[in-house]
Order: C-alpha cells, then sequence, then structure tokens
C-alpha cells in the first residue's frame, strides 16, 4: 500500500505538519512516498530521513530556520541560507537523497529562468534550502552553477509528483486564506507576504481533489509566515486538525480497508 504524503510551504506555519504526522502516525498511517515545497520539504526530508515527529519539532526549536538573525552580505536577500547548511548537516549526515527511507520530491524555483525545477536524487541539503529560500528575504541557492528559491512560487502544493505513484494521498496545507482589510497590512513585508499567498492559495486548492484528505488547520491564519514565538501552538493546530478529520472512515479509505 503506497501511502502518499502533500506537505505545503508556509513558514512557521510548517510545523504543523509535524503535528499532523504525529496523528497520522497514531492512527497507524505511516507515508511512504512525500512531495514538499519549502517549509514541506524540510519537514519532509527529515521524515524521509526517519526522523521522529519529536526530532522534527525539536530541530525547528534548536535551529530557527525563521528567525531573521543571519544576515547576509552582498548577497541579494536578508538572511543568508548558506548558513543554514551546517545546521542541516548535523541531521541529513549523507547529504543525499539515495540516503533517505522513502522517495522525496521537493520543488524549487529557477530564479533566472523562470521554471520549476524538481529535485529527487542526487545532493539533498542545498535543493531543501532552495525549496524554503522565501523570495527577498532568503538568499538564493546556487546548485550547479544554477540559482534557485522557494519553491513554493510555482508549485507550493506537488501533488502532481507523486500521484501516479500512490494508492492514496494526505494532503497537508498550511497556508489557510482568509478575506483581510487594508490595515491589516502595515508593513511592506506584510504586502508582500500577503501577494504571495493569493497566489500560492488559487494554484493548491485547485489541487486538492488528487487527495483523498487534505488537512488544513483554519487557525493557521492567527499566525504569519515567520512566527516564531509561535511553534508550540502552531504543532499543536497541526495535530488536533489532523485529528479531526481522521475519522474511522476515513482512516480505512486512507489504508485500503473501504
Amino acid at each position: 500500500m503506497n501511502i502518499g504524503l502533500v506537505l505545503s510551504g508556509g513558514g512557521v506555519r510548517g510545523v504543523a505538519h509535524i503535528g499532523a504526522i504525529k496523528a497520522l502516525e497514531e492512527h497507524g498511517i505511516f507515508p511512504n512516498h512525500i512531495a514538499g515545497a519549502s517549509a514541506g520539504a524540510i519537514v519532509g526530508a527529515l521524515y524521509a530521513n526517519g526522523n521522529t515527529w519529536e526530532e522534527i519539532l525539536d530541530f525547528f526549536k534548536s535551529v530557527q530556520i525563521f528567525k531573521l538573525n543571519k544576515f547576509a552580505r552582498n548577497k541579494p536577500g536578508f538572511i543568508d541560507t548558506e548558513k543554514l547548511y551546517d545546521s542541516f548537516k548535523s541531521y541529513l549526515v549523507d547529504d543525499n537523497f539515495s540516503s533517505l527511507q522513502m522517495p522525496l520530491a521537493i520543488t524549487t524555483t529557477n530564479l533566472l529562468t523562470g521554471t520549476l525545477k524538481v529535485f529527487d536524487a542526487g545532493e539533498l541539503i542545498r535543493p531543501i534550502l532552495a525549496s524554503a529560500a522565501f523570495p527577498g528575504v532568503f538568499t538564493p541557492v546556487e546548485i550547479g552553477g544554477e540559482h534557485y528559491i522557494d519553491g513554493g512560487t510555482l508549485n507550493n502544493f506537488p501533488v502532481d509528483l507523486i500521484k501516479t505513484s500512490c494508492d492514496t494521498i494526505v494532503g497537508v496545507y498550511v497556508n489557510p486564506f482568509e478575506v483581510l482589510r487594508i490595515n491589516d497590512l502595515k508593513y511592506s513585508f506584510s504586502i508582500l507576504d500577503r501577494a504571495y499567498k493569493i497566489k500560492t492559495a488559487h494554484e493548491s486548492i485547485e489541487k486538492f481533489e488528487d487527495c483523498n484528505l487534505v488537512i488544513s488547520p483554519k487557525d493557521l491564519k492567527k499566525y504569519g509566515t515567520f512566527s516564531v514565538k509561535d511553534i508550540d501552538a502552531v504543532f499543536d493546530l497541526g495535530y488536533k486538525a489532523a485529528n479531526e478529520a481522521l475519522t474511522e472512515d476515513m482512516v480505512s479509505v486512507l489504508l485500503g480497508d473501504s
């Protein structure tokens, strides 16, 4: 039984993926094919590496990927993405897709050609860093002479990468969309973040029908892309939403029992 797991981008909201994974496992559901974008690529890679949900949560707390204190010099972006490499290396020691325990596909965007690039083989860490390199905040990542940024820019919910390989698919989408007031957008970055959400939401929601179940915690709208102080709360929302969605009938569907 091939069970797919699709993990969207969403910055700190991606920690909700970890809560969802905990709930899935408690219901006897263990995905064996993963596709992820941005924060979903990080969680997906660690899970495919064999790390437990506790270890993945500890990674986000200890590494603090989204804390804006790794300033870049003479690079296009505020945070030097390359400075995160060693932190990832301590978890992903072999730095190669071949060392993972299950197939993983992650999306990135070629900054110069404007095209989607999917990584599923070869070196692992730099593609992950590229997939999570939020435009204008994290510096682009160079791989093989090309420069890549956030995979969510072109494919933030990459169910298409695994749907032909899986019998059932669970999607976790952590970018709930809501109508705002202009007073809610007080800063330049909040407008950039809003524009990004508008684009990715419309493209992602169209793909939900390819999943047997989509878990999308509505209360995540309270938290921003870089809400680093809210990791525990975001984790809890993912866990709660997944538990509510995993009814007895749905679990039977996902396990192929009905």
